[in-house]
């Protein structure tokens, strides 16, 4: 990538570490990157295709010792955009699943670096297809939770629920989260078209999401107190469509 007066940042996900389940995008990313700042758990074979033109750097932990702290590695992807590189952060699985993204988002953006995400394979997904088990086979579940096995707390104050296909009635999901014990004013919102050119963005809070029109499918919903947004002011209803380059920096 060539040197501009301000580089931008890349969360790449690595998936779970096959080079082959790396999406076009990620792969064509660490190809061109000035800089790759990487995670201990990152395959060799996914190292081996950046080129040795880029300058490589492990910030990652060993046995949950970190040799380079968060605000160093934040200091890192600031330092090296504003000198017209482009970072690749490059994150094992998802980046936007566990990990630090949303801090390093806030960081880029309090320093007004560009940046944009790029989806990974997480390993849940990765250790599904190698068990050939759906983890929502009709017959048996209808809900995955994501959890961490270091971080407690009751469900609905560290869950973030996503609902696939939501339907056209938001009250009756709505109705269903409440009775489970989540508040009225939790945050939540709904995607449709993710990722794609015109991707829709409905935020709102659940009180107010049945009074909407539902987004057209295929939609997901996403429930939990990370959709606050930074000020912690009340989140109003928008419905916006934004192309794939800038919607990725703008929703997390």
């Amino acid at each position: 990538m060539s040197a501009a007066a301000k580089g931008k940042v890349f969360l790449v996900g690595a998936g779970p570490g096959d080079p082959e389940l790396l999406t076009l995008k990620a792969a064509r990313i660490l190809r061109e990157a000035d800089v790759v700042l990487h995670d201990d758990l990152i395959s060799a074979e996914i190292l081996s295709l950046i080129p040795r033109t880029a300058t490589v750097i492990s910030v990652g932990k060993r046995c949950g010792v970190a040799r380079v702290t968060q605000e160093e590695i934040n200091a890192m992807m600031i330092s090296y955009a504003r000198s017209g590189r482009d970072v690749a952060r490059l994150k094992s699985g998802d980046p936007m699943l566990f990990g630090r993204a949303g801090e390093e988002i806030d960081a880029m953006r309090a320093a007004g670096i560009e940046l944009e995400v790029v989806p990974g394979i997480s390993a849940a997904f990765a250790a599904a297809a190698a068990l050939e088990v759906s983890l929502t086979d009709r017959r048996k579940a209808s809900r995955v939770i994501f959890s961490t096995g270091h971080r407690a707390g009751r469900a609905q104050e560290s869950t973030t629920q996503v609902v696939y296909m939501p339907g056209p009635d938001y009250a009756s999901v709505v109705s269903r989260l409440l009775d489970e014990g989540f508040s009225a004013d939790t945050p939540c919102a709904v995607v449709a078209s993710a990722s794609q050119e015109y991707q829709s963005v409905l935020r709102t809070r659940l009180r107010d999401l049945p009074n909407l029109g539902p987004l057209p499918a295929p939609s997901i919903l996403l429930v939990g107190e990370v959709l606050e947004n930074e000020a912690g002011e009340s989140v109003t209803s928008t419905l916006a469509a934004f192309r794939v380059s800038s919607a990725a920096s703008d929703f997390s």
